[in-house]
């Protein structure tokens, strides 16, 4: 049994230490809005926070998130940063698909958290390995921008 604490709230799950947390969340948990993607860590699709880190949790064992904080698209919004960014997400209107926006929400969420004035150069760096296979680029730097500015 491993207890992990996923937006402030403790479960206790019966899974293999190995288990990648994506399929925790997702199928033991019932919180679906982490997506999978790519499954190597490539893409971003899956990315939440571990202890306030991005982390991609395609790849991420459910062990090394054990006696740490886990926090997914469900409540990114409840912090400052996260609120910040979905609010912006909506008002540039960045979403196509749709299908990668949680990860890079929450990629731009744990950026706004640590850089909150970030330049190009660091919404460069924070939000590379995020895809979107839309092309919505520009709108999720804008948005950034915009968030980050209000």
């Amino acid at each position: 049994m491993i207890t992990l604490r996923v937006n402030g709230t403790p479960h206790t799950v019966d899974v293999p230490p190995d288990m990648p947390v994506l399929w925790v969340l997702r199928d033991v948990i019932g919180l679906t809005g982490t997506k999978f993607g790519c499954g190597m860590a490539l893409c971003g699709a899956c990315t939440v926070h571990l202890d306030g880190r991005p982390i991609r949790s395609c790849v991420t064992p459910v062990s090394a998130a054990t006696g740490k904080s886990i926090t997914t698209i469900e409540a990114v919004g409840e912090t400052s940063s996260g609120k910040r960014a979905q609010q912006a997400w909506l008002d540039v209107e960045v979403v196509q698909c749709g299908y990668c926006q949680s990860g890079q929400i929450m990629a731009a969420a744990a950026l706004l958290a640590a850089k909150p004035h970030p330049t190009d150069a660091d919404i460069d760096a924070a939000m590379a390995g995020n895809i979107c296979r839309c092309g919505t680029y520009s709108r999720i730097r804008a948005a950034i921008k915009r968030a980050a500015a209000g």
